[in-house]
């Protein structure tokens, strides 16, 4: 089936303007007269070099955070501004970049046209609209508040997007160093290495111990490069398998919850998401059984996904959601704090949001903290890189120096 553009006029002589799959230009035709419409313009789908271009593997990929985080932004205005639903998706369709998200947003117009809410038309495109954001659109359109939910959305989105780009920031500078830092190595000690050392050999003269490992490492690299890319191939695929395995989840998660420096980030950033993610659906009158449910699925760590399961159980039972945090690690007192008084005074939501305002500055300091910490380490390690290939190459030429001299 194809996709036909049309522009039509209503029985108020108002125009209208979408588009319509279907087999044929005729069938658009029979489809607009039955709905007693003026037929103005049909469009036939483009062809050849007017056709959109497709790149396999691209077209298909699903949106990131950022595209989605807009979309609700800009569906949140167009319906506070009382655009209608089907009206205000069909701008979107025209103005999204991504490609196979306006498809996903296209499809979910169709079904709306067709009589779907909206949540049951993006319930379709899961890879699109996650589960949290499924529930969050079906409490707005319960309420009859679906663009303030949309709004609380984006805002959500863009703090998650906020958070992530501090954490990645932190990550990013030391891991292009150290990328950068192993390459060059590799060049020196494979390319450089070897041609001093010939000269060295050439000289009959004792070589230091030093000397002796960096040729002996050059050696090495020069014929077996390809056994050291082979183990860390297989490292990292046994790793993979490992943590796609139950308990290798939560072998490395609590790792990465322990490791110094980055450790803290993980777990405050953690508390962050969690925090936010739990006030939202709280205010967004979704229950706390589901609420704690979802927020579960958007933990990304087993240990915190466990420390919610069992909130979620003592809930179920009556019990208060802060006395199971507190008997959480991952939990400190004052989350736990803030969470009780929370449920003494029915304001659980807004402390959550608070507690989440709190840690996404503990986050901010972590990250400078990280990254002052690193940027030494990162310079001491280079150092001493250099260091021992300088010495390695020119002690002994120093020696040979020396012994010509006398």
């Amino acid at each position: 089936m194809a996709v036909y553009q049309y522009r039509v006029r209503d029985g108020s002589g108002k125009i209208l303007t979408s588009q319509m799959e279907a087999d044929s230009i005729g069938q658009v035709r029979e489809a607009l007269r039955s709905r007693k419409l003026t037929i103005l313009d049909i469009k036939e789908p483009a062809s050849g070099l007017n056709a959109d271009i497709k790149i396999p593997g691209l077209d298909n990929r699903p949106p990131d955070l950022k595209t989605v985080a807009l979309f609700s932004r800009q569906m949140a205005t167009l319906i506070n501004a009382g655009v209608p639903l089907v009206q205000a998706l069909f701008i979107m369709q025209k103005q999204i970049e991504h490609k196979s998200f306006q498809e996903v947003v296209r499809k979910v117009r169709i079904d709306v046209e067709g009589g779907l809410p909206l949540s049951e038309a993006m319930a379709k495109h899961p890879k699109a609209f996650n589960r949290l954001y499924l529930n969050l659109v079906r409490a707005g359109e319960t309420s009859g508040t679906l663009e303030l939910i949309l709004g609380r959305i984006a805002d959500f989105q863009e703090k998650d997007l906020a958070l992530r780009g501090k954490v990645k920031k932190a990550l990013t500078y030391p891991t292009i160093v150290l990328v950068f830092a192993l390459l060059i190595t590799w060049g020196l000690i494979r390319f450089v290495v070897p041609t001093f050392g010939d000269i060295l050999t050439s000289m009959n003269t004792e070589l230091p111990i030093i000397t002796r490992m960096l040729m002996s490492m050059s050696a090495f690299l020069q014929s077996y490069t390809w056994v050291l890319v082979l183990i860390a191939g297989i490292l990292y695929a046994a790793y993979r398998w490992y943590y796609s395995t139950a308990q290798g989840r939560r072998v490395i998660d609590q790792i990465k919850l322990k490791m110094p420096l980055l450790g803290p980030l993980t777990r405050k950033g953690a508390i962050a998401s969690f925090s936010r993610t739990l006030g939202m659906l709280l205010s967004s009158g979704v229950n706390i059984i589901e609420s704690l449910d979802i927020t579960k699925g958007t933990a990304d760590n087993a240990i915190i996904e466990e420390a919610i399961e069992n909130g979620k159980n003592v809930v179920t039972v009556g019990e208060p959601l802060s006395g199971s945090l507190a008997a959480s690690p991952v939990f400190p007192p004052m989350v736990t704090s803030m969470v009780a008084i929370g449920e003494e005074t029915g304001a659980l939501d807004d402390m959550l949001e608070k507690v989440a305002d709190f840690y996404d500055r503990e986050v901010e300091e972590a990250v400078d903290s990280l990254t002052a910490a690193i940027e030494p380490i990162m310079i001491v390690a280079l150092g001493g890189i250099v260091l021992f290939i300088v010495l390695g190459m020119f002690t002994p030429m120093f020696s040979i120096i020396n012994t010509l001299s006398v």
